[in-house]
């Protein structure tokens, strides 16, 4: 990009947290217009409840969306063996971390009506589902849709998950569950997709008869007919998060993890908040867009390896539960404010031009 100061047309493709947040970063800056496209006739969230830590609650502080979420405090948690019943450990928030940072557990639909209504009106449209993208020579990019209808934008940013379309080219309820399984998709080829399908008690329960008690009574107290069944998708590593120069992947759609990080959401509201301070930095100083590079440098961190061969499965799972938020092994997500990587980068920049 250069430092034109011409009206920026943006295609935000998905209203879940990563396009809405994206939505919300993009029309607050200058000579930026905005069109989120969603598929649904409505926008409503489905799944478990999500948790929010530190990392997410200041960019949705950024984005103005903090104050309108509310969720249930952690104000600590215990990691069992849920075969026997064994304390593995017990953790707390930071000392260090003000209490309105601290974790809580919050209803994804709550989280997304925060982000909904900080989108300036008329931004969202819905009923888009995405069929194509197809690059003008010389120009932006064409969107085309399910319902024949076109649209032009000079950037597009896919924001609509792991089925990325994009990426192809509180109440008296104290407490939720969310009983995960892996299925191998080998063995298992007819359970390779599941967005929400009903699941049986009997179904879910028979997956934890060996479990100790205090899992199978809690896993009895839901209704029938309250249970849903959704795949943990993850993906792999892309190598580029750009195509045309034109598109550019936030989200799940850059980066799909399956959950056991618990921090998709702020992942994806983080690339929407930096993706359009550099947006402003490349139009403001000429200088080339810097989003893949921050998020390549984010994604270069080492993780620790806990499993060693001579471990039993159980082992290894004890060991990686009891090192879990141990010292700074996961600070660089849990820990991580967005606003000072951004301007750390800046900083670093200035000094090595």
């Amino acid at each position: 990009m250069t430092s034109d100061s011409k009206l920026l047309r943006v295609a935000v493709i998905g209203g879940g947290p990563g396009g809405l947040g994206a939505a919300i970063a993009l029309s607050s800056a200058p000579d930026i217009k905005v069109s989120l496209f969603e598929q649904a006739q409505e926008l409503r969230e489905i799944g478990a409840g999500i948790q929010i830590g530190y990392n997410c609650w200041r960019v949705l502080e950024l984005l103005g969306a903090a104050d309108s979420v509310k969720g249930h405090l952690n104000t600590q948690v215990f990691h069992r063996n849920g075969l026997n019943g064994q304390l593995l450990k017990a953790t707390y928030p930071p000392s260090s971390i003000p209490t309105r940072y601290h974790p809580r557990r919050v209803r994804r639909t709550r989280l997304q009506s925060a982000l909904v209504s900080k989108v300036p009106e008329g931004v969202i449209q819905l009923k888009k589902r995405l069929v194509s993208l197809q690059d003008i020579p010389g120009g932006g990019v064409k969107l085309l849709f399910e319902d024949q209808t076109e649209a032009e934008a000079d950037l597009v940013v896919g924001g609509d998950g792991i089925r990325s379309v994009s990426h192809s080219n509180e109440g008296n309820q104290m407490f939720e569950i969310a009983a995960r399984r892996v299925v191998n998709p080998e063995t298992d080829p007819e359970k390779r997709f599941s967005w929400g399908i009903p699941a049986t008690k009997e179904r879910v329960e028979s997956h934890f008869e060996n479990y100790d008690p205090r899992v199978r009574e809690t896993l009895s107290l839901v209704p029938e007919g309250q249970w849903r069944e959704f795949n943990a998708f993850a993906g792999p590593r892309l190598d580029k998060l750009i195509a045309w120069d034109k598109i550019v992947l936030v989200g799940d759609a850059s980066h799909p993890l399956s959950g056991a990080f618990g921090s998709g959401a702020a992942f994806a509201l983080e690339d929407g908040w930096v993706l359009t301070r550099a947006i402003e930095h490349a139009r403001g100083k000429s200088k080339p867009l810097s989003y893949e590079h921050l998020s390549n440098q984010k994604a270069s961190v080492e993780r620790a390896k806990f499993e060693s061969p001579s471990q039993s499965f159980e082992e290894s799972l004890n060991v990686r539960v009891s090192a879990f938020g141990e010292g700074k092994e996961m600070a660089w997500i849990y820990e991580n404010d967005i606003e000072k990587v951004w301007k750390d980068w800046v900083k670093r920049t200035a000094e090595s031009s």
